[in-house]
């Protein structure tokens, strides 16, 4: 598919943007404490400039010290911070990229504990249980805030942005008011829809009487609130066309509030451009440009709805923390080499909710670009295992500079990560996996397969430093007849090496047990899964948890909770639920274990005794998730 279209420059106000690819604002935590740019964000956002995106937005920014929604935010509310700003702008600019800055206000969404003061709304609404309720913000709080909007605008101009965007979307401030669901006000900002609007107006009616024509306005919103008595995509057009009729330069379409935050960051299951047909309908209100966004990872859905007219611009969030080079690699038609966001909210989502820098599990040099440098001296480097932390390690090090080779003991490469591409959904790590395949043969690693690694083999290759990633086994517990009752390993199952009879019982209820039993739900399997904790899934990521829960209600995956299973037995097993009360489950075709995994480590004790760089890295230390996998594998790999 050609490119064409996203590859055309666009004019956004008195701006033109190169092309049509956009870096979402994305909460990153690089920010210093004192609200400016650190040597981090200057790496982060110089690198997606450098790959070829034409609008670089930076993450929400504060304008006001009351309503700081985290200790790492960046902040515009005095002019201290204009020079940090400068820098990270003019990075992108040598660059090619034009800057954007999100203004936000937190508003019910905030963190009193990092402003020191506590938080606003339109309306004293929490905005989901266990968070703080705010106070509904006064009509003098109002209008000194408006100022405050345009007094960020300006040190913006100041630092160089070239346009900055005001946030209306996902429940902060100026969205609480927008909604009837959260603004119950009866002053001039409460009521009809002109009074809803009032504040938005304000805010741009200010900036735009301290920056002139001279950096584009764009608004953040909503195309649905996706709750109910919320905005819904017909109320969103009439915001944007009102938007545009009081001079905002474009929009960017977001979705949802944070009740709803599957709809906000999407996981795997939802399909790339999921939200376009609610942007179109926000497109054909208004003549300005409209950017949508919502899980693109390849740019050919972007492309078709650019070529179409549904959009204007796409960004692409996560994709740009995967890899920054996208665009870049999209205009050379080397979609091959384009490493791709899974969407499994691993290291991105939960690192920002937490205060922590955010990382990705594909790309874990997110924010650390600066330190992936040649190596001082090349090493010989022997890699033991193919799995993503294999593979990842492998070529980190060969980029460096290091000849590497990769041992593989059986005849596929993917390590566990392959077969979690099996369950419903989650097609897309398979496109992870090649993608390091594809690395690392990029980069000059040698691969050998079928080949079973051994202290001797290790003697004769005779390396310079050995990293062990031969990951996990499935974990198999002293439980009576678990080893003589006929049971299906879930890791065989989904590889196609055992099949199942049409009644099947999955033993554990965690991540990978849900997802086999889903699987096996999909084919018409009938399906019970037993569980020790008092829910199924609860260590499954919660954006995740709601589509797979809505497969055990589909496919009417039946549950037992709270079950401690003591006894296997051919077509069962026998469980207690206390220590006075046991009960059985039988009659069935299959029996599927997923109790979880142990971790592989049979060379490093060996391997440690005459080679001194030797590392053990991912499930070979610990069964955990792919994140830490390959965190460690870029640790490594940039060390050696």
């Amino acid at each position: 598919m050609k490119f064409k279209s996203m590859f055309e420059p666009i004019k956004i106000g008195p701006i033109i943007v190169p092309n049509r690819f956009v870096v979402s604002p994305m909460g990153n935590n690089f920010a210093n404490t004192n609200g400016s740019m650190s040597d981090r964000s200057l790496a982060y956002y110089s690198e997606r400039a450098k790959g070829g995106f034409g609008l670089i937005t930076f993450e929400a920014t504060v304008v006001d010290k009351k309503a700081k929604g985290g200790f790492r935010k960046p902040c515009l509310y005095d002019d201290s911070t204009i020079e940090s700003f400068k820098g990270v702008i003019d990075a992108c600019h040598e660059n090619g990229a034009k800057v954007s800055i999100q203004l936000q206000h937190a508003g019910p969404e905030g963190n009193a504990k990092a402003a020191g003061y506590p938080i606003k709304s339109a309306s004293s609404i929490p905005s989901a249980v266990g968070r703080d309720i705010p106070m509904a913000i006064t009509t003098e709080e109002l209008y000194e805030l408006i100022g405050l909007y345009g007094d960020a605008a300006l040190r913006a101009k100041k630092a160089g942005a070239d346009a900055v965007e005001v946030h209306c979307a996902h429940g902060y401030l100026i969205n609480s008011f927008l909604s009837p669901r959260t603004n119950k006000r009866v002053d001039e900002f409460g009521g009809c829809f002109e009074n809803r609007m009032r504040l938005p107006r304000l805010i741009i009616e200010n900036i735009r009487k301290k920056v002139g024509h001279s950096i584009a306005i764009i608004c953040r919103i909503n195309s649905s609130d996706e709750m109910p008595g919320g905005l819904d995509v017909h109320d969103s057009a009439t915001i944007a066309a009102y938007l545009e009729d009081i001079g905002v330069d474009a929009l960017h379409v977001s979705r949802a509030v944070h009740l709803r935050d599957e709809y906000m960051w999407a996981p795997t299951v939802l399909h790339g451009g999921f939200s376009a047909e609610l942007a179109t309908e926000i497109k054909r209100a208004v003549d300005i440009p409209v950017i949508t966004v919502g899980r693109f990872t390849e740019p050919h859905f972007a492309e078709l709805l650019v070529r179409e007219g549904r959009c204007d611009l796409v960004a692409f969030g996560r994709q740009s923390l995967t890899d920054p080079h996208t665009p870049n690699k999209a205009s050379a038609g080397r979609l091959d080499e384009m490493l791709p966001c899974i969407g499994c909210l691993q290291g991105c989502v939960p690192n920002m909710y937490q205060g922590k820098p955010i990382t990705c599990l594909v790309n874990p040099c997110v924010g650390r670009e600066s330190e992936l440098k040649p190596a001082k001296a090349s090493k010989k480097v022997t890699v033991v295992g193919g799995g993503v932390a294999g593979m990842y390690t492998a070529w980190i090090s060969a980029l460096r500079g290091h000849e590497v080779t990769l041992f593989e003991g059986s005849n596929i490469l993917g390590g566990q990560m392959r077969l979690a591409a099996y369950p419903p959904g989650k097609g897309d790590l398979t496109n992870m996996v090649r993608s390091y395949i594809t690395k690392c043969r990029q980069y000059g690693v040698k691969i050998k397969m079928n080949t079973k690694v051994t202290k001797e083999l290790i003697k004769e290759e005779s390396p310079d430093a050995v990293i062990i990633a031969t990951g996990a086994t499935p974990l198999v517990l002293p439980i009576p007849g678990i080893n003589d009752s006929g049971l299906i390993h879930a890791v065989n199952l989904l590889d196609g090496k055992e099949c199942c009879g049409e009644k099947v019982l999955v033993v554990g209820g965690g991540m990978v047990g849900c997802e086999t039993a889903a699987f096996l739900g999909e084919q018409n399997h009938d399906v019970t899964v037993i569980e020790f904790r008092d829910k199924v899934g609860a260590d499954v990521i919660p954006e995740h948890r709601k589509f797979l829960m809505e497969d055990f209600q589909k496919y009417n995956i039946k549950t037992i909770t709270g079950a401690k299973v003591t006894k296997f037995f051919q077509g069962g097993v026998e469980y207690s639920l206390s220590e006075d009360k046991t009960d059985k489950i039988d009659g069935f075709d299959s029996v599927v274990l997923a109790m979880g995994s142990r971790s592989y480590d049979p060379l490093s004790e060996e391997v440690k005794k005459t080679i001194k760089e030797t590392y053990v890295i991912g499930d070979a230390v610990k069964a955990r998730r792919a994140l830490d996998a390959t965190t460690e594998a870029f640790e490594i790999a940039i060390k050696l």
